[in-house]
């Protein structure tokens, strides 16, 4: 059977909606507004310089690879393929050899 993919679909569910009723829904001033607990939004919100003291943050530190180096200027420890130059010993990553 051939599909006709241009045509305009619809399907049973869909309904239009009256010229009155689209109106009515114009009218009501109530209907485009979400009903939210100001009090609930507020609290998600985390402002600049909170008194964050009381969090506790699990971190587990991996010491340096044998493939990776610390730069001398940005102190990050890096992928070895990162190393630009090295100066007296010390190496610098491309970002600060640039």
């Amino acid at each position: 059977m051939a599909t006709d993919y241009d045509a305009p679909r619809k399907t049973d569910e869909e309904s239009e909606d009256s010229i009155e009723e689209l109106k009515t829904r114009r009218n009501d001033k109530n209907s485009g507004k979400v009903d939210e607990d100001e009090v609930e939004a507020a609290e998600a919100f985390e402002l600049p310089g909170a008194d964050l003291s009381h969090e506790e943050l699990t971190v587990r530190v991996l010491p340096r690879q044998a493939d990776e180096f610390t730069c001398g200027s940005c102190f990050l420890v890096k992928h070895r393929s990162q190393v630009a130059v090295v100066k007296g010993g010390v190496s610098y990553c491309v970002d600060c050899a640039g």
